[in-house]
């Protein structure tokens, strides 16, 4: 009787951990079984290639976004910082006539924008949510002025070999895929096996006594904040690269919805101190399989939106069932 019950306890608690520990994986092989479902040629490389193109430069945000979100703060400077970021990489290659030069003025000026955002948090004592929602305005408003409604288009004595940035491939994978994996690896290396990981955890979790613990909180929250603007600022370069045309208005909107989601869908705690790198990864491969399978079942693509707010609400729900 003894050894049912302690059957029928370790069944139960290993049903938990599945559940709650590796969630993300749980959700990402039932959503892959749907699309499959839907679609049987889902899981072919040129469809999955497709996955991680559609994907990856907003991928590569959201692993910025996991850090904020992981401390406990939120970023919505995300798709404005991109496009402002895209469009003045384009004029700064037009007039350079350098890939080189533009992708060190997008990392530049990103980890500019960054830092400006970090400053006005810790130093300014301002809450997360103003300063980047101010951010926000402020990038978007900056670059419709210097497009003046019209798009920064790539010159054609350098479009080929620029667009080759994004466009091109490495022994069969799309470049776009590799920056992706390549983003994901290292920021999940500076979460998982460095001190910086810890603290960011730690203040996401108690911000008072990361404190008290001697952790220096403000130049923590002011690098999660660098690097999250420099990742940006190489999605901008991507992005730049990909279309070739930045349209000021329009460029990265919505990008930092699309990154929250797909944090959220990972299964990092919206509230901060919880979380993980693969999660994020997953969860933007999550959010492209949702949006093909609507596709494939004639949903309106402007419900997109609607999808993506109730996962988020989906994802807080489960996360607070959890605590």
């Amino acid at each position: 009787m003894r050894i049912a019950l302690f059957g029928q306890k370790n069944a139960k608690q290993t049903w938990q951990y599945i559940t709650t520990e590796n969630s993300h994986w749980l959700s990402f092989i039932v959503l892959v079984i749907v699309a499959v479902v839907v679609n049987p040629s889902f899981l072919s490389w040129n469809n999955l290639s497709n996955q991680f193109i559609q994907g990856s430069i907003v991928g590569i945000c959201a692993m910025g976004m996991s850090l904020i979100i992981s401390a406990g703060m939120i970023d919505l400077t995300v798709g404005s910082a991109v496009a402002f970021l895209s469009g003045m990489g384009v004029s700064v290659l037009n007039r350079t006539g350098s890939i080189a030069l533009c992708l060190l003025f997008c990392l530049g000026a990103g980890f500019l924008i960054g830092l400006i955002n970090g400053v006005l948090v810790t130093k300014g004592r301002i809450a997360p949510f103003i300063v980047t929602l101010a951010s926000m305005s402020a990038w978007r408003s900056v670059i419709n002025q210097l497009g003046q409604g019209g798009p920064f288009t790539v010159n054609l004595d350098i479009y080929e070999s620029f667009r080759l940035v994004s466009a091109g491939r490495i022994l069969g994978v799309p470049t776009l895929m590799i920056f992706f994996i390549v983003i994901t690896i290292i920021t999940s290396i500076i979460m998982t096996k460095t001190k910086f990981g810890t603290y960011v955890y730690a203040i996401g979790s108690n911000e008072l006594a990361a404190r008290l613990s001697g952790i220096s909180v403000d130049r923590i929250k002011a690098t999660i904040f660098i690097y999250a603007g420099t990742l940006y600022g190489l999605a901008g370069f991507l992005l730049a690269s990909r279309l070739s045309a930045i349209q000021a208005a329009s460029a990265g909107m919505a990008y930092e919805m699309d990154a929250i989601a797909a944090v959220a869908i990972g299964g990092t705690s919206m509230s901060g101190g919880r979380g993980k790198i693969i999660g994020t990864f997953l969860g933007v491969l999550m959010l492209r399989i949702i949006s093909t399978v609507l596709i494939m079942a004639r949903v309106p693509p402007f419900l997109n939106g609607l999808v993506q707010g109730i996962i988020i609400i989906i994802a807080v729900l489960a996360q607070n069932r959890k605590k």
